[in-house]
């Protein structure tokens, strides 16, 4: 009877590790899943950080010089500089 306990037992633990490797929380299918969603995460990053990279110059350009602050001020709210004619041509 001792001969045919430590195989059962050994097959038991076999079909638990098979089990967890197959469907548990560490599985095949689900790491591959989690390697799908790093790539996407990464890809949100990079592309949040041309965003903050843009904003950074952008804010650089205002603290450094006054033309950036014309510049904006004559395309977002469409001054002009006195003795300046404007003209704005619609489609």
């Amino acid at each position: 009877m001792g001969q045919r306990v430590v195989p059962a037992v050994l097959v038991t633990l076999l079909v638990i590790l098979q089990a967890q490797l197959w469907v548990g929380r560490g599985s095949v299918s689900n790491v591959a899943l989690m390697k799908e969603q790093i790539q996407a995460q990464n890809l949100k990053n990079q592309q949040a950080q041309l965003v903050n990279d843009q904003l950074a110059a952008e804010v650089r350009d205002l603290k450094e010089g006054l033309d950036m602050v014309e510049e904006k001020a004559r395309q977002e709210l469409g001054m002009v500089k006195p003795n300046e004619i404007y003209v704005q041509i619609t489609p």
